[in-house]
């Protein structure tokens, strides 16, 4: 099982970051690419028909990344808002607010980290040992 990390610019890299820690941690296998929605759309269609079992989209300003990747895919999509402009309001709504029908999640503005650990749940439902090292994970925050 392999995740899709798609960064809207190579400044987002940053966020990327934090992603691909939490799936070295697990050991969930992914791969990063840089691809924006404006300016090379074609790739984004490309990538969301590629077989991975969830996407992780990291876009700031009009965030368009995680629903259009979406458009093209019936993979869960998460979507990750920047703080480039308004704080990262505008992130946030524009991922937040897909249209009926074409759902992407969306955690915290620049929040990689939960990004990445809302992956590994949703592997961790075709995949026991997966489960076990988030269980054990949540044990170890508890403590």
């Amino acid at each position: 099982m392999k995740v899709l990390v798609v960064m809207g610019s190579k400044s987002d890299s940053h966020i990327a970051e934090k992603v691909t820690k939490v799936f070295d941690e697990f050991g969930v296998s992914y791969d990063v690419e840089v691809a924006s929605a404006h300016r090379n759309p074609k790739k984004v269609e490309e990538l969301a028909k590629k077989d991975y079992e969830v996407f992780i989209a990291i876009a700031g300003l009009s965030a368009a990344l995680p629903g259009v990747i979406a458009a093209h895919t019936t993979k869960p999509v998460i979507g990750v808002p920047v703080s480039a402009k308004l704080g990262g309001l505008d992130a946030l709504l524009s991922i937040a607010q897909m249209p009926p029908g074409v759902p992407v999640a969306s955690v915290g503005i620049d929040n990689g980290k939960n990004a990445a650990l809302l992956a590994v749940q949703i592997l961790a439902l075709k995949d026991e040992k997966l489960r076990e090292k988030l269980e054990k994970y949540r044990e170890s925050m508890r403590t």
